[in-house]
């Protein structure tokens, strides 16, 4: 398959995923406005109502198996358009439901717009593997920015005036899934995948899960993001709710996921760019341990100026965690028939970190409204990802996705093949001592 690497079909494809991803991650980042809404309104405790947004982010990546598997069969359009009309659906639901009612609450938005988005996020983020080849890092960047960072700028915003205002739960709610549905609803005009539908496909390649799950880098890239996962989305849930105690502003209190949010937007943009250059891994290995010190930080801010620059800091770093994770991943497939498969196992694998993350910190959070807990334990979970991502045995496909390279802690190369030449952009054995090409897999 001849990949053009741009395009106004890879324009669209790109505009549509930036649509799915605004309506799912981006809604997603917002729960911190609901945690703190339903925690005060008297719904359940704090590790009760983390259940309900860990579980909508476990079942968006729980379902990106199955979803992953019918995109690479050529499913693609069927997906997308059944998560989207569930989704929306659950939305609606959600309106309907009483904000004391715990059950209704875990039913709509935790399994309903759970499973709606986990049937729309992997095909949308692998469907941009087709029509990019050297800018896909930017490209699914650009996908990730513009979903969860812009998502996750304007639902923070909306739901606070909304809930806290004249408008109540139910019309809030319904409007941001008014919002949604015309979203979704571009998402399914514009994208288009490059693969025969699975009716018109002729017998091809197909994803090996034995050989993928054997496969030593992809498991060490595997227990990173799980680990990175594990701890991430603590101060995404917890960050406005610790604002209230601490005597700051409520008013601040409101915008610190918004603040969050429109940080990420740059962190999802700038380091793909670089990765382009040097390699996703090389990139996303900093960035996850720069964000886990960040997190032991949240122990002195006790101020509005500290929260502000908090809040930025921790939105850049961990947008760009976030961001770099599907083309990192995408790195270790064989070829574009894996694509969906493999981003599909990994979003399978990390689903089970994003279920339980978050109710762990809750329920350390419970023990006496103890804070500190909670913050150790998401650091030191984001500080144990960096011996999964980087060592002398650890072994990373990186570049353009066509060669396997055994690398130490940082090494910055690019081999691609082009036109049948094996072009190396930079000299490998100047940078590193011990590097070599183990395999070659054209694509």
């Amino acid at each position: 398959m001849i990949i053009p690497d741009g395009g106004l079909q890879a324009w669209l494809s790109v505009l549509g995923g930036f649509c799915v991803l605004t309506a799912t991650f981006g809604y997603s980042n917002s729960f911190g406005v609901y945690q703190d809404y339903y925690v005060l309104s008297g719904a359940s405790s704090s590790s009760n109502v983390s259940w309900i947004g860990s579980l909508q982010l476990f079942l968006m990546f729980f379902v990106g198996l199955p979803a992953g598997k019918l995109f690479d069969q050529g499913y693609f359009h069927h997906s997308l358009a059944v998560g989207s009309v569930l989704y929306v659906f659950s939305m609606f639901m959600l309106s309907l439901a009483h904000p004391h009612k715990y059950y209704q609450l875990m039913l709509a938005q935790g399994v309903g717009m759970g499973l709606g988005s986990g049937l729309m996020l992997v095909p949308s983020m692998s469907v941009q593997a087709h029509h990019w080849r050297r800018r896909r890092s930017l490209a699914m960047g650009i996908v990730m920015t513009e979903g969860s960072g812009v998502g996750g700028l304007i639902y923070p915003i909306m739901l606070n005036r909304m809930l806290h205002g004249r408008v109540g739960f139910a019309w809030g709610v319904r409007a941001t899934a008014f919002l949604t549905l015309g979203l979704v609803i571009i998402a399914n005009c514009v994208m288009t995948t490059r693969l025969p539908s699975a009716k018109q496909r002729p017998p091809g390649p197909k994803a090996d899960v034995k050989s993928i799950l054997a496969d030593g880098p992809f498991l060490l890239l595997l227990a990173g993001a799980f680990l990175v996962l594990w701890g991430m989305f603590y101060v995404y849930f917890y960050l406005q709710l610790w604002v209230n105690p601490h005597g700051l502003s409520e008013t601040l209190g409101f915008y610190t996921i918004a603040i969050l949010n429109a940080a990420s937007i740059f962190g999802h943009t700038i380091p793909n760019m670089i990765a382009d250059r040097v390699g996703a891994f090389n990139i996303f290995a900093p960035v996850c341990l720069i964000a886990g010190a960040l997190v032991f930080a949240m122990f002195g801010v006790t101020s509005v100026g500290t929260v502000i620059v908090f809040s930025i800091l921790y939105g850049f770093f961990s947008g760009a965690a976030i961001a770099l994770m599907p083309p990192t991943v995408a790195s270790v497939a064989n070829s574009v028939h894996e694509i969906g498969c493999v981003l599909g196992l990994a979003y399978f694998t990390v689903s089970f970190a994003m279920l339980t993350g978050t109710p762990i910190v809750g329920a350390l959070y419970d023990l006496h409204d103890a804070w500190f807990r909670p913050i150790v334990f998401s650091g030191v979970r984001y500080s144990h990802c960096r011996f999964c991502q980087s060592g002398p045995d650890a072994h990373m496909k990186i570049g353009c996705y066509d060669h396997w390279v055994r690398v130490g802690p940082f090494v910055t190369a690019y081999i691609f093949e082009e036109e049948e030449h094996t072009v190396p952009l930079i000299d490998l054995e100047s940078m590193v001592s011990e590097v070599a090409v183990v395999r070659s897999i054209p694509i």
